[in-house]
C-alpha cells in the first residue's frame, strides 16, 4: 500500500513541476517574460524552498522533494531570465 501511495505522490509530483514548463519554453522563444510579475516568481521560489525543508524532514518525503527541486530549478530559470532579458 504505502509504494502505491508513493506512486501517486510522484505522479502529483511530475504533473506539478511540468506546469512550469510551457512557461519557461514560452519566454526563452519570445526572449521575453515582461508579462510574468517579479513578485510571483520570488513567492514561487520562497515556497518551494519551504517544501524542501519540509519534504526533506519527513519521512517518505521524495515526492514533495522531487517536484520542488523541478519547481525552484524552473523558477530561478524564470528569474534569471526576468533580469536578463531586455524589458520591451
Amino acid at each position: 500500500m504505502n509504494n502505491w501511495i508513493n506512486f501517486i505522490g510522484y505522479i502529483g509530483s511530475f504533473l506539478s513541476a511540468i506546469t512550469f514548463f510551457p512557461q519557461v519554453y514560452k519566454s526563452w522563444k519570445a526572449k521575453s517574460v515582461g508579462d510574468l510579475s517579479i513578485w510571483m516568481i520570488l513567492i514561487v521560489i520562497s515556497s518551494t524552498i519551504v517544501w524542501l525543508i519540509y519534504g526533506f524532514n519527513i519521512p517518505q518525503g521524495g515526492p514533495v522533494i522531487a517536484a520542488n527541486i523541478v519547481v525552484l530549478s524552473l523558477a530561478l530559470v524564470l528569474f534569471y531570465f526576468k533580469l536578463t532579458f531586455p524589458k520591451k
